[in-house]
C-alpha cells in the first residue's frame, strides 16, 4: 500500500482517482475503480436532472460498498438552467464522501458541503488557481498540466512543472493529473509532491468503460501526436482526439466562429451520439496525449493492478540504485 493523506481522507487503498467523464464516468465505470481499491467520480453532467443524478449513486452503491464521489462541472459563468446548486445540495443529501469541481470558483458551495462532511477536490490549470481554492477552503486541488485530455486551461503548462510547483506553495494535499496512466507515473507523481494521481483517459480505455469499441480500438492504435487543443478562441482550451470534428472546429475558428456557430459541433451531446454509434469522427473527444501508452484494453480491476505492481518495481529499482 502507498499512503498518503488522499487515501486516509477518502479511505481509499491506492493513490488513484478515477477523473469525472461526461458519458462514460457512470455507475458501472465508477464501481469497478472503487472496488479495485481507486476512488471512482460519477460525472453529473451525463445527468439532465437532479433525480437522475440520485439514481446513478444509488445505482453505484448497489454496485459498489466502497467510497466514490461525484464530477460536478460548472460552467464559468452561471447559465439559466445551471443544475450545480441541486446537484451540490443532493451529494450532501447523499453523504457523498467526495465532489471533484471545476470551471468556476466553488466557494459559494463551501458551507454547505463542510457542513456536509462532503471533501472539496478542487481541479485547476494553474498554480494561482491552485492558491485561490485552497484559501476559500478546499480540501485539496487536482491540478492538471497541458497534456491532459478536457480543458488544460491557457497557459500551455505541463505537468513536470506545475506539480512541484502547486505542491510546494500549498498546505492541502495536491492530485495530479494529465500525462499519468501507469506506475512508473504515478512513482513520478509522487516523487513530485502529488499524493494522488487522476486518470480520465487511462480509463476511458478499460473494459467497463460505456465508450464504443470503435474509440477503444483507435486509443489503442493511437500515438502521443493523435491529439490538438481547440477552442482557444473562445477562451476554453480543449485537448481532443484528431478526427474529422476536431478538424471542422480547427477549421471554424481560424475562420472567425463564435461559440453560438461552434456548438452544433462541439456540445457534448454530440459526444454522447459518438460514443453510442462508434462513429469516430463524430463529435470532439477529449482525450490526453498519454493515449499514446496505452497497448491495450484491459478490466478496471487488471489496469489498477498493473499500475501498483509496477508502481513497486519502479520503487524498488530506485532503492537499489541509490544503495548502490
Amino acid at each position: 500500500m502507498l499512503r498518503t493523506r488522499i487515501t486516509e481522507m477518502l479511505g481509499i487503498q491506492y493513490p488513484l482517482l478515477q477523473g469525472g467523464m461526461q458519458w462514460l464516468a457512470r455507475a458501472e465505470l465508477v464501481s469497478a475503480v472503487s472496488n479495485a481499491g481507486g476512488f471512482g467520480f460519477l460525472t453529473a453532467l451525463s445527468c439532465a436532472t437532479a433525480q437522475e443524478l440520485r439514481d446513478e449513486i444509488h445505482k453505484t452503491r448497489d454496485m459498489t460498498d466502497k467510497p466514490f464521489g461525484v464530477n460536478i462541472s460548472m460552467l464559468p459563468v452561471l447559465m439559466p438552467g445551471d443544475l450545480t446548486e441541486a446537484f451540490v445540495d443532493l451529494v450532501c443529501a447523499e453523504g457523498i464522501v467526495a465532489v471533484e469541481t471545476a470551471g468556476r470558483n466553488p466557494e459559494p458551495y463551501v458551507p454547505r458541503l463542510k457542513e456536509a462532511g462532503v471533501r472539496l477536490f478542487h481541479k485547476v490549470p494553474a498554480v494561482r488557481y491552485a492558491r485561490k481554492a485552497e484559501a476559500v477552503g478546499a480540501d485539496a486541488v487536482i491540478v492538471v498540466g497541458f497534456e491532459c485530455g478536457g480543458h488544460p486551461g491557457m497557459d500551455d503548462v505541463p505537468s513536470l512543472i506545475v506539480l512541484p510547483k502547486a505542491s510546494q506553495e500549498l498546505r492541502i494535499p495536491v492530485v495530479a493529473a494529465g500525462g499519468f496512466c501507469d506506475g512508473r507515473s504515478l512513482v513520478a507523481a509522487l516523487a513530485l509532491g502529488a499524493e494522488a494521481v487522476l486518470m480520465g483517459t487511462r480509463f476511458m480505455a478499460t473494459k467497463e468503460s460505456p465508450m464504443h469499441d470503435n474509440f477503444k480500438q483507435w486509443m489503442v492504435n493511437a500515438q502521443e501526436t493523435d491529439t490538438m487543443i481547440v477552442e482557444r478562441s473562445i477562451r476554453n482550451a480543449a485537448r481532443i482526439m484528431k478526427n474529422q470534428a476536431s478538424r471542422t472546429v480547427a477549421r471554424m475558428e481560424s475562420e472567425g466562429a463564435t461559440l453560438a456557430d461552434l456548438l452544433p459541433v462541439i456540445a457534448g451531446k454530440v459526444g454522447r451520439e459518438a460514443y453510442l454509434s462508434g462513429d469516430i469522427d463524430m463529435g470532439t473527444i477529449a482525450c490526453g496525449q498519454v493515449v499514446g501508452r496505452i497497448a491495450e484494453i484491459k478490466s478496471v480491476q487488471e489496469t489498477i493492478e498493473d499500475i501498483m505492481n509496477d508502481a513497486r518495481v519502479s520503487i524498488e529499482r530506485l532503492a537499489c540504485r541509490m544503495s548502490d
